[in-house]
């Protein structure tokens, strides 16, 4: 299923998030600096080693630019 498809609560892995298989246009170290800055959503924890983001935010993100 496409991104744009998707509904705003639907939740994505990182590496459905990230380049070259995501729409947001950064580096996994990068992204995570990103997360623990606050610059980047928070993940949602699905499990002991399991995070996920919702698409609105992600689409959020990218609608103010990723910078």
């Amino acid at each position: 299923m496409r991104f744009d498809d998707l509904p705003d609560d639907a939740l994505l892995r990182e590496k459905q998030v990230l380049h070259p298989n995501g729409p947001v246009p950064v580096s996994r170290s990068t992204w995570w600096a990103g997360v623990r800055s606050g610059r980047f959503p928070q993940p949602i924890r699905l499990g002991p080693r399991t995070t996920a983001w919702r698409v609105g935010d992600i689409r959020a993100l990218l609608k103010g630019g990723v910078a």
